[in-house]
């Protein structure tokens, strides 16, 4: 009971910001409340704490849910200070241990997603948050602490939430490339970068799935009993080039062959045919290249998930080393 105490009387003192104009920024809230929600999901099962899609999901929805202000909603804002609390530290990413340590402001969710690797939260919280009971105490307290007037429409949230990621899902499912493209050009002149990041984990998991985990070309699967995957979706078309996370515009293939494709070592006949460049040598092994020259990709068994043919044609034109 002292150490829920101990965590209650953290969360009253989350400091938010107040502006005269906007009032008090309900962020760092918001993000443990989703947090919270996270762990009962079982999203998380240790004390690191990594942007996941799952995370930022509930983080956008519960804003939408209980925000009361004109904040502006922003991931990165309460994942990068929160580290003023003494539950909360960040771990950067190799080469950016510097920019953490300084006194500047991560802002951007870009910026966030490339210099942290994850934050980790205190053991004690840990413990905490892991228990059905004091997990439920914690949110139900932040709710009532921060949001008494809007909670009364957070009972559906993690329902909401689910429906958000599937929403994008179906869209890189179904939608046409222009389609996509112009949302995404859209969502870019809002500066919504959470929702392109939920779009790209979206067609992260969907892109395996259609080619049933498999690599493509290698054939290579690996069903596993924890939460790994050794198979990538490829973009044929680089998404900084074509804004198009469609299920057309990609391929499964394991890391080392995704590698090959995105430096143009091998590219994608119109027959489906797999070509290999004659820039680079290679040792005969059993992880050969060269290898695979002539064969048939393994196709999706539905043919309008098949990859479009002037994607690969941009690919043999513009990456491919022939």
């Amino acid at each position: 009971m002292h150490l829920l105490q101990k965590y209650l009387h953290s969360f009253k003192k989350l400091n938010p910001n107040k502006s005269k104009l906007l009032g008090t920024a309900p962020h760092k809230p918001i993000l443990l409340i989703s947090l919270l929600q996270a762990f009962t999901s079982k999203v998380y099962n240790s004390p690191q704490i990594y942007i996941t899609p799952e995370l930022v999901s509930l983080f956008k929805t519960n804003w939408g849910l209980l925000a009361y202000t004109n904040h502006n909603c922003n991931f990165a804002l309460p994942f990068y200070h929160l580290k003023s609390s003494n539950f909360w530290k960040l771990i950067p990413k190799h080469g950016f241990e510097g920019i953490l340590q300084s006194s500047s402001s991560i802002g951007s969710f870009s910026h966030l997603n490339a210099t942290v690797e994850y934050a980790e939260i205190s053991e004690e919280l840990f413990q905490l948050i892991c228990d059905k009971k004091n997990n439920e105490i914690l949110k139900q307290f932040l709710l009532d602490e921060y949001f008494p007037d809007t909670q009364k429409q957070f009972s559906d949230s993690e329902n909401e939430s689910a429906q958000l990621l599937k929403g994008f899902e179906i869209k890189i499912l179904k939608e046409t490339s222009q389609e996509y493209r112009a949302e995404i050009q859209e969502l870019l002149e809002q500066k919504n970068e959470e929702e392109i990041f939920l779009r790209g984990a979206a067609f992260k998991r969907e892109i395996p799935k259609i080619y049933n985990n498999t690599c493509c070309i290698s054939g290579m699967r690996i069903d596993a009993t924890i939460s790994i995957s050794m198979i990538d979706a490829c973009h044929i078309i680089p998404f900084s080039k074509s804004y198009d996370d469609t299920i057309r515009n990609g391929i499964a293939l394991c890391p080392n062959l995704h590698r090959a494709f995105d430096r143009g070592l091998i590219s994608i006949n119109k027959d489906y045919s797999i070509i290999v460049s004659e820039v680079f040598k290679e040792i005969e092994t059993a992880y050969s290249i060269k290898v695979f020259k002539g064969k048939r990709i393994m196709l999706p068994k539905v043919e309008i998930y098949w990859p479009l043919k002037e994607n690969l044609e941009w690919h043999r034109e513009n990456v491919f080393k022939s």
